[in-house]
This record gives structure tokens, C-alpha cells and sequence, in this order.
């Protein structure tokens, strides 16, 4: 038998059946969170809201899981997987059943806000499969997972607008919203009695400290630093989105306080970070326990783009397809539910190109691809058939999606006891890339906002190509007992 080979359909086999439990709960995830971008036409229509209202709602929806990715990775670190899906699928589904009957655009902007939670469940899995898949798996079992579980967007555009259509009245959407989050919560339930974190006898490794991710040099300390200054501005920017300088929905004093808050925040991750690594200043750490944070950092940038630009993508194609070229709302709908099929495929060959290949190889490739394709979307006008826009988007969907599962395949590999952590922060940063990339569709026609798109993936296609490391060898684990434990990576 082939080592490298995962049979799916094998579930004797603990880790299989562990794999499809959990990509099914990242499923679930993604139905509650990214129902919102098939169902705004109908929100849009039931509430009469304007264009720029039903925009803001979309950025509200993944402006809250910047923050929420990050503490989940530390969590899941922390207590593990199991307990961490558990409580972001109940919670994230009782939040999302509060904002289907609010009954009032305040009361839907903060519960979409607060939605955005729901969507780090995506880190948990990274830790998961990273537990039960040896590193010659990893990138074909965490493209599984991203890209399975990623359907869920697609199982949200095809079912979502039914039922929303299919329901006498204007609350059509209220119930499509409530039946798949209370769905969310039982899976939820369901989840914590049927998965454990490692397989029988691993020892599940912890960070020594929690608060912020440990480095391993003086460069790496600067670099961490100004690597989370992304994660505040995106919030910023999203405050100015709804300041009066934007839709206006909040006054002058309460935007700066809001920014005089960010500001503070990130002083207090400044301290933790200085708190947990000060020491490296003193003694240097060991060659054997060191890493490069500048692979994390292109990783963050890497995902900015890919998982930025499928989060905004899968939110505002629905509404671009009515808008530009005057689609009803229910066959806009299910052609942006074409896009995110792609995950079915793209993001696993993604991860399994990545463990045959390479994952700069691999990276450089699809990279490639991103850049061309969003490029020659921003030519694109109302003139254009349909049917080579909708072929257009799919091109650019397949790069963009099989590049998650590029840097999802490398993302275990760099700290095996921080996984969690660095999966957090790379998530993060996809979703920074989701508000920066729906700010600019907000502000900007839609072929300006592909071709912003295209610009970013090519001057971080040159970062990949000149600055990120293939990582081979092996990773130094410390166990308990102070012995060390080496890793194969390939």
C-alpha cells in the first residue's frame, strides 16, 4: 500500500472518519456564515435597503473574524479542537438565528458583526487534521478539509435562495437563515461526541505561552510586530466605512473612538508580543527549536489574496450578475453558486499538487494564474456575454481556491505545536484580504474592483517567487518530559 496514498473511502480508519467529521462541521460553518451573499437580493428587497447598506452588511460579515481567527487559533492550541468546533458552531448558530429576525438595520449591522465569529471555525480543522495526518498527507488531507468544508458557501447559494423563494411573504429569507442554523447547532452537538483531538496514545502539544506567538529572533520579533498592524487598519477601515465619511451609519466622535480603541489594542498586543519573546534578546534560541516567521508572513499575504479574494467574490457576485447584467435574482444566485463548487476540487488538488510538487512550486503556479485571470476580469464591461464572464470567474476561482490549498499545505509544517496559532493568523489575513477586496467593490466599479484584485496577486506572486522557502527536513517537537522528538516534513 501506497504511504502517501488517503483513501477517503476507507472509514475503518480513525482519521478518515475524523477527517469527514470535521471538514463537515467547517461545512456547516460556511452555509450559517456565507449564507448572506445569495440571500442579499432578497434582503435587499424585503428591507428596501440601498446599495450601500446591503455592501456594508457584506463587509460586517467578514470584518469579525480578523480578531476572532486569531483568539480561536490560540484557543484551539489550548484546549483542543473538539471542545473549540463544538462552541463556534452553537454559538455562531444562535447568533445567526438573532440576526434572521432583527427587525431593525442597526440591530442587522451589529449581529452581522458579531456573525463574522462563525467563520474561524476554520481554524479549528487546521489543528485537527495537522493531529491525525502525517506531514506526507497533510497537504491532500487539509485540502480536503478547506475544500469540502469551503462548499459550504455552495450548499448556502443552491438551497439558501430556494427556500428563501419558496416561503409566502417577504420573511422568506428570515426562515432559509434560522433552518441553517439551527442545523449548525445540533452538528455542533453532535461534533463534541464524536471526534477526539489526537489519535490514541499522541501527546497533543501545547504553546509554552498563550497571548501572542512565540519567535525565535530579533528580525522575527520586528517582523511579527508589524505583522499584526494589518490586522487593526482593516478594522479601521472598516469604521471608516461606516463613519460620515462612508454610509454615515455612526458620528464623527464614535468613528475616532472606535479608532483610538484599535489603536490601544494593538499597543496591548505590542506588550504581549514583547512579553512573550523579550527573552530571545538575552539567549538566542537554540538552531534546533528556530523557525522563520517570514515564512508565516508571506503565508498571511499569500492568503490575503487567495481566501480574501473567494470571501469577497462568493459575497458580491450574486448582486453583479443582477446589476450589470440584469440576471433575476434567484439565476444570479445559482450561478454564484457555480463559484464555490469549485472547492469540491480545486483546493484539494491544490494540497495534493502541493505534496507531489512542492509548496513554492505550487504556489508560484497558481499565483500565476490569479494574477492573469483577475487582470483580464478587469477588462470586463456590461457588453460582455454572460456566459464568458461566469467562465472568467470560474478560471479565477479555480487559481484562487487551489492557492488556499497551497498555503493550508504548508502552514502545519513550519511549528507543529503552534499550528493553531500560525493557521489563526494566516486565516486571519484572508480575511483582511475579504474586507480590504469589499471596501474596494463598495467604492469602485466591478471591473476596477478584479483588476485591484489582480494587482495585489502579483506583487505578492513576487514575494513568493523571491522570499518563500520550500521547508524540508524535519521539525523539532519538545515533549513533556524535555525530551525532543523530530518530525519528517517532505
Amino acid at each position: 500500500m501506497n504511504p502517501d496514498r488517503v483513501n477517503l473511502l476507507d472509514l475503518k480508519q480513525a482519521n478518515i472518519r475524523i477527517l469527514h467529521y470535521t471538514w463537515f462541521a467547517f461545512f456547516m460553518t460556511f452555509v450559517v456564515w456565507l449564507g448572506l451573499g445569495p440571500l442579499m437580493p432578497f434582503i435587499k428587497s424585503a428591507l428596501e435597503l440601498s446599495d450601500q447598506q446591503a455592501k456594508v452588511l457584506l463587509i460586517l460579515n467578514v470584518a469579525m473574524t480578523i480578531p476572532a481567527r486569531i483568539v480561536v487559533g490560540m484557543l484551539v492550541d489550548k484546549l483542543g479542537p473538539r471542545i473549540m468546533y463544538t462552541a463556534i458552531l452553537v454559538l455562531g448558530g444562535l447568533i445567526s438565528i438573532a440576526f434572521a429576525w432583527a427587525d431593525s438595520y442597526q440591530q442587522l449591522a451589529l449581529l452581522r458583526f458579531l456573525s463574522g465569529f462563525i467563520g474561524a471555525g476554520f481554524v479549528v480543522g487546521i489543528r485537527m487534521i495537522g493531529e491525525w495526518f502525517p506531514a506526507r498527507q497533510t497537504g491532500f488531507a487539509q485540502g480536503i478539509y478547506g475544500g469540502w468544508g469551503n462548499f459550504g458557501s455552495a450548499g448556502a447559494a443552491v438551497t439558501l435562495p430556494f427556500i428563501a423563494a419558496n416561503v409566502e411573504g417577504p420573511d422568506g429569507w428570515r426562515i432559509a437563515i434560522t433552518v441553517a442554523a439551527v442545523a449548525a447547532i445540533l452538528y455542533g452537538i453532535a461534533y463534541y461526541f464524536l471526534v477526539s483531538d489526537t489519535p490514541k496514545g499522541s501527546t497533543y502539544f501545547k504553546p509554552k505561552k498563550t497571548g501572542a506567538m512565540e519567535v525565535t529572533s530579533r528580525g522575527d520579533l520586528i517582523l511579527y510586530a508589524l505583522m499584526n498592524l494589518p490586522l487593526y487598519l482593516a478594522l479601521g477601515l472598516l469604521a471608516w466605512k461606516l463613519s460620515p465619511a462612508g454610509l454615515g451609519l455612526i458620528d464623527d466622535s464614535f468613528t475616532y473612538a472606535i479608532y483610538g480603541f484599535l489603536a490601544a489594542l494593538y499597543g496591548v498586543q505590542l506588550w504581549k508580543i514583547w512579553h512573550i519573546n523579550a527573552h530571545i534578546l538575552k539567549e538566542p534560541v537554540p538552531e534546533l527549536h528556530r523557525y522563520k516567521f517570514r515564512q508565516v508572513a508571506i503565508l498571511d499575504w499569500a492568503y490575503l489574496v487567495t481566501f480574501g479574494t473567494e470571501l469577497a467574490v462568493v459575497s458580491m457576485l450574486a448582486m453583479f450578475y443582477v446589476d450589470w447584467f440584469g440576471l433575476s435574482k434567484v439565476n444570479a444566485a445559482l450561478l454564484a453558486g457555480v463559484y464555490p463548487f469549485l472547492n469540491l476540487v480545486a483546493r484539494p488538488g491544490g494540497g495534493w499538487i502541493s505534496d507531489r510538487l512542492g509548496r513554492k512550486r505550487t504556489l508560484i503556479i497558481v499565483f500565476a494564474g490569479i494574477t492573469a485571470s483577475f487582470l483580464t476580469l478587469g477588462l470586463v464591461n456590461p457588453d460582455w456575454p454572460v456566459w464568458l464572464v461566469v467562465l472568467l470567474t470560474l478560471l479565477g476561482g479555480l487559481f484562487s481556491k487551489a492557492g488556499s490549498g497551497a498555503v493550508y499545505a504548508m502552514v502545519p509544517l513550519i511549528k507543529r505545536r503552534m499550528t493553531g496559532q500560525i493557521a489563526g493568523m494566516v486565516g486571519a489575513f484572508g480575511n483582511v484580504g475579504a474586507v480590504l477586496f469589499l471596501t474596494v467593490n463598495s467604492i469602485l466599479e466591478y471591473d476596477q474592483f478584479f483588476a485591484f484584485i489582480g494587482v495585489i496577486a502579483g506583487i505578492v506572486f513576487a514575494l513568493i517567487l523571491f522570499f518563500l522557502e520550500e521547508p524540508s527536513g524535519q521539525i523539532a517537537e519538545t515533549l513533556p518530559d524535555g525530551t525532543v522528538q523530530l518530525i519528517d516534513v517532505k
